[in-house]
């Protein structure tokens, strides 16, 4: 039989142990999160500009 013993007399490991089972799967990431600066430089954006062979610009002279 197991006997009671106060969360603060706990090892850590068993403390990690307890934690984990009370929290189980988290429903949304606990990070905290915030939007982009919208004033700084993006590499990726300049990137996918250059790579894109949809956006090449044509020249057409016209008579």
């Amino acid at each position: 039989m197991n006997r009671f013993i106060p969360y603060e007399k706990l090892s850590k490991k068993e403390k990690r142990a307890v934690n984990a089972q009370k929290r189980g799967v988290w429903r949304i990431s606990p990070v905290t999160r915030r939007p982009d600066n919208p004033k700084a430089y993006k590499r990726k954006k300049a990137r996918i500009r250059e790579d894109d062979p949809d956006t090449e610009l044509s020249f057409f002279i016209v008579p």
